[in-house]
């Protein structure tokens, strides 16, 4: 069974993503052990190990648990918000306590903002092939089109079949990294 952890990015005090996360929970193909980290609860500081993540020394018990955490999953999901045509900083600094952990990991990024996020996708897309991540397509939700403002999934039967494919192409790559390790 693939284990498949789902990434809250958004730390904000008022904000959707648990909202868009419960959406794509409900959807997780019941072969699939699923696990949800919060980057909110997480609360990683800034990057604060003396050494560089790809020694995979890490000096702080936070960087260690979440460094346990993506070692226990074979493909990512984070449900990411844009801001100002970019991904956010808490999503930044996760990915950046980590190296080694992301080789060859498979993720998509369920993007959520005006145009479905897709500026935030773009952008984020650089620095996770930059440290070695298999990315599969996933569905951008756009604000007023496919989730409001408030945090309500309206997809329709395109976007939830995107999100299937997902799933599938998360499925086949964990299944694949696997045995090639």
């Amino acid at each position: 069974m693939p284990r498949l952890s789902v990434v809250i990015a958004s730390t904000r005090p008022e904000r959707i993503g648990h909202h868009v996360a419960a959406w794509v929970l409900e959807r997780v193909p019941a072969d699939f052990e699923t696990t949800v980290h919060d980057l909110r609860e997480l609360n990683l500081p800034f990057l604060d190990e003396p050494g560089q993540p790809s020694d995979g020394n890490y000096a702080h018990e936070h960087t260690r648990r979440w460094s346990a955490a993506m070692t226990a999953t074979d493909a990512l999901v984070l449900v990411m918000p844009e801001y100002n045509r970019g991904y956010n900083a808490a999503l930044k600094n996760a990915i950046d306590f980590l190296y080694a952990e992301w080789d060859g990991l498979p993720v998509a990024c369920v993007g959520y903002g005006w145009r479905g996020a897709e500026f935030a996708k773009s952008a984020l897309r650089q620095t996770l092939e930059r440290v070695k991540m298999t990315v599969v397509d996933a569905p951008g939700l756009a604000f007023d089109k496919t989730v409001s403002q408030q945090g309500e999934v309206i997809a329709g039967e395109d976007v939830e079949a995107q999100l299937a494919t997902t799933f599938a192409d998360l499925r086949e790559r964990a299944r694949a990294s696997r045995n090639d390790s």
